[in-house]
């Protein structure tokens, strides 16, 4: 059986390798796939702290499938606002999107 120390890694460095991303990039979509690594490592915490400390319970998936909903919501939701902003200024550098104001 995987410790759940691993778990916690592999969810830590998904965690910032998100936050690095979300900070530092430009293209709008990029920031998109930052935002669900973040979401992503918050959900396999929901799973991972499930199945060690409630392992009869399933309280934690059901916590992590509504994420992945509310994630596909988001991300549909946030790609729909992208393809119009390309459309409007004919990029989606996050620095134009300064344009779509007025």
């Amino acid at each position: 059986m995987i410790k759940l120390e691993y778990y916690l890694i592999v969810s830590t460095l998904m965690f910032f390798i998100g936050i690095f991303g979300f900070i530092t990039r430009k293209s709008m979509i990029a920031i998109l796939i930052s935002l669900e690594l973040v979401l992503n490592a918050v959900e396999i915490n929901f799973a991972a702290f499930n199945r060690y400390l409630f392992p009869e319970q399933m309280e934690g998936m059901f916590f992590t499938i509504f994420g992945i909903a509310i994630t596909a919501a988001e991300t549909a939701v946030a790609l729909a606002i992208i393809i119009n902003a390309y459309r409007l200024i004919g990029d989606i550098n996050i620095n134009d999107a300064t344009k779509l104001k007025g």
